[in-house]
């Protein structure tokens, strides 16, 4: 393969990486800074001073359950791709539903363990 079939994507990097450093040196010229340290350190809201307490704690069970969300998400993601390959296996006479099986049987196991253990209610 050539060095000019690379050409486009080098054009594109240049230009990302030009509009990213305009678009940061452009804010940083012409926009807001703070005077007051107080200022700096608060979340700016309409030139509202902030009243109460500005970072709030979430519970454990966001995060568990975003944690769990992202694996089966991940698990689906895996999957797709044994979808657009099946016809291919097919065709060569390899059968791949026994790994694809075992593998949606460790997702349901996992599921039923985080049930079991009450990871998905939210009540605790």
């Amino acid at each position: 393969m050539s060095s000019a079939a690379y050409l486009p994507f080098l054009i594109q990097a240049v230009l990302a990486a030009g509009v990213g450093g305009l678009i940061v040196g452009v804010s940083h010229l012409l926009g807001q800074r703070a005077r007051h340290s107080k200022v700096k350190d608060s979340a700016y809201e309409c030139g509202v001073p902030v009243e109460g307490v500005i970072h709030t704690r979430f519970s454990v069970k966001f995060y568990l359950t975003a944690l769990l969300f992202m694996l089966f998400d991940l698990e689906v993601v895996i999957l797709i791709p044994w979808t657009f390959i099946y016809r291919d296996f097919l065709a060569n006479h390899i059968s791949i539903l026994g790994p694809v099986l075992f593998f949606i049987g460790v997702l349901v196991l996992g599921l039923v363990y985080e049930v079991k253990k009450g990871a998905l209610d939210w009540e605790k």
